[in-house]
Order: C-alpha cells, then sequence, then structure tokens
C-alpha cells in the first residue's frame, strides 16, 4: 500500500473525527456543569427558595385598619423577592379595625401554637403584644408604622436585640414638622386642640416636644386625653364656646384615636361646624377631610418590611438587623384650605408630594 493509499487516508480522517468529537463533548459538559454551579451560588431569590423545599409560615397582624395597606406592599415585595404564595410561603392574615388588645393576643397566640416561621405586625401597640407573645419562641418578629420611643421594642434602632426589628417612624420629629405645617396653613391659629388616646405608649414624648415648640411661639395647647368617640365628643363640645374666627386648629399626633374612623368623624364635624383647619394624617370620612397629611405610607413600609423578613429567612437573626426608618409623605389638601380660606404658600406648595385640588 503506497503512501497516498485511499484508504490509509480514510481511517486518518476518521480518528481524528473522533478525537475531535471526544474532545468537542468534553468541552460541552464542563461549560454545562459550570453554567449550572454558577447558577447555584448567584441565581436569583426565588430559584433559591424554590430549590430548598422550604414552606414559610407567615403571621400577619393588621391591627388597624388605616394601615391595613402594609400588608399589601410585604406581599407585593416578597413575590418579587422569589416568594409565592401556595408554593413556597403562605400567610396567615388577621386584620382588626381598631385597637383591640384582647384580639391581638388571641391572633397572636394562634401564631405562637401554629409555630409560625415569622410574624409581621403593625402598628405600635399590636407590635407591643407580639414581642411579648412571641417571647422565648424564637418566632421573629417584624414591624411596621411604630413608634420605638418609649415602647420598649428595641434596645437601639442599629441593635434591635432579641428576635425583633422593623420599619419605624421618626418619632418626635414628624409631631414638630406636623405641628410646623399647621402653623404655616393657619397662622392666625393661637389655640391648638390636641385630642389623643389617653393612655396610649407614644403620646409623652411627642406631647413634651410639641409643649416646648409651642410655649416658645406663645400657642395655647389643649390636650384632650379621651378613650372613645362619645367622650371626644363631649370633650370637643366644651371647647365651642372658646373658638373666634380663626384663632384654633386641631392638630393630630400620631396615635390611633385620630385615624379611627367613628373618632375621626366626630373632630371633622366638629372642625367643620367651626370652620377650623385639622390635620396631621390624611383622613376623609363622611364628606370630612383634614386639611394636610404628613406621615410615613404604608404600602413602602410593606415593602421595606419584606426586606428585613427576606434577611431572616436567609439566615441573619432578627434582632442583628438594623431597623428602618420610613419616609415621610407630604399630601396638601388644597382644595380644603381653599373652603377654610386659608393661605397656601408657594413654599407649601413645593414641598408637598401630592397636592388634592
Amino acid at each position: 500500500m503506497t503512501k497516498n493509499d485511499p484508504m490509509k487516508r480514510y481511517g486518518r480522517q476518521r480518528n481524528m473525527t473522533r478525537n475531535v468529537f471526544f474532545i468537542f463533548t468534553i468541552l460541552s459538559l464542563t461549560l454545562l456543569v459550570g453554567a449550572i454551579l454558577v447558577a447555584g451560588c448567584s441565581g436569583t431569590g426565588q430559584e433559591k427558595n424554590s430549590s430548598s423545599g422550604k414552606v414559610w409560615h407567615v403571621g400577619i397582624l393588621s391591627g388597624m385598619a388605616f394601615f391595613a395597606d402594609t400588608e399589601d406592599g410585604f406581599r407585593e415585595k416578597m413575590a418579587e423577592l422569589g416568594y409565592t404564595e401556595g408554593k413556597n410561603i403562605v400567610y396567615d392574615s388577621r386584620k382588626m379595625v381598631g385597637f383591640d388588645q384582647p384580639a391581638y393576643q388571641s391572633a397572636l397566640q394562634e401564631f405562637r401554637d401554629n409555630k409560625v416561621d415569622l410574624v409581621l405586625v403593625f402598628p405600635t401597640e399590636a407590635s407591643q403584644e407580639a414581642k411579648a407573645a412571641m417571647k422565648g419562641t424564637g418566632i421573629p418578629v417584624v414591624f411596621a408604622n411604630v413608634f420605638t420611643e418609649e415602647t420598649g421594642l428595641i434596645e437601639s434602632v442599629r441593635q434591635p436585640g432579641g428576635d425583633i426589628t422593623g420599619v419605624r417612624w421618626g418619632g418626635p420629629d414628624l409631631t414638630l414638622q406636623r405641628y410646623e405645617v399647621m402653623r404655616e396653613l393657619a397662622p392666625g391659629a393661637k389655640r391648638m386642640l390636641i385630642p389623643y388616646q389617653r393612655g396610649y405608649p407614644t403620646t409623652t414624648s411627642q406631647l413634651i416636644a410639641l409643649r416646648t415648640a409651642a410655649s416658645a411661639d406663645g400657642i395655647t395647647l389643649v390636650e384632650i386625653p379621651v378613650d372613645n368617640a362619645t367622650e371626644l365628643e363631649a370633650e370637643l363640645n366644651k371647647q365651642a364656646a372658646s373658638i373666634t374666627g380663626k384663632d384654633t386648629a386641631i392638630l393630630a399626633i400620631a396615635e390611633p384615636l385620630f385615624v379611627t374612623p367613628n373618632s375621626f368623624a366626630v373632630i371633622g364635624e366638629f372642625a367643620d361646624a367651626h370652620a377650623i383647619p385639622a390635620g396631621g394624617p390624611s383622613m376623609s370620612v363622611n364628606g370630612h377631610e383634614t386639611v394636610f397629611g404628613l406621615a410615613p405610607r404604608s404600602v413602602p413600609q410593606g415593602r421595606q418590611a419584606a426586606i428585613l423578613a427576606d434577611k431572616i429567612f436567609r439566615g441573619t437573626p432578627a434582632g442583628g438587623i438594623p431597623v428602618v426608618t420610613a419616609e415621610n409623605y407630604f399630601q396638601l389638601n388644597y382644595w380644603q384650605a381653599q373652603q377654610l380660606g386659608l393661605p397656601v404658600s408657594e413654599g407649601l406648595l413645593s414641598r408637598a408630594d401630592e397636592i388634592l385640588r
């Protein structure tokens, strides 16, 4: 057989083809395994959660109807983070209309008995009950729409301690900001009526800050602590004879009475009857409205709380996750201000996140 024999050339070509195919196969398998390993290390939260086989059980205690949207924000963000309801997460949601301590305790006891993996709770008083109910269980608590001052919820903002963390309001600073807005809207008001829930845990620090500011400005504060709407109506009626012209305003501090619908109905009716402004949170009941609202919004807080919950599910102890401070949202009811004949400066308009006309 000669050097250029066709059969010999065919054999060499066939061996080369086999070698190329073998090398190509090895390279393909190597790339495939590498891709799988990379996906396992850097995949989305959804991939990690679904592959783990864990189904997270979250108990949600919505302590007041005014803050119910917090849950919506939480669920939305959890879905974005890869937690699919019915697949790798289930929710047990309990909704309360207003402040109801026995109902809070009952719901929390059920969460405890059912050994939920996490409790989302709001606002302040419900969060206090949740911390107490989950103590010693190892069940982490994530709160929202709360005041942390004077409530015993956390050790510090940076290190909340225990099995709790969450999203807080800005404390007495919020009350002072509301006070300054009312001063701009109602410069002739020399008296401010301050209705609030008697004995509520967040009121003391707010009132101290407010008293100092009002004293410096020559403003008289009329503090009205009550237990319910009936008492509130009686106390407000006592103030009616002292109102002359535009010398009075109603200012809300951060507490539950003002944002409870039946109580605000009393406040709104009284304010409209005497043509005086009421403000603090954004409220509208039976055609009665506040002239402005300044407070963190619930949906964004729910989304912030979801990020904290995700960190906990990934292994970070709740007590070591810094508490987040929610951003305020300023809503100006320009139409209501015009109805009351209040001056609305360009400065207020420019600062408003939303203007109702």
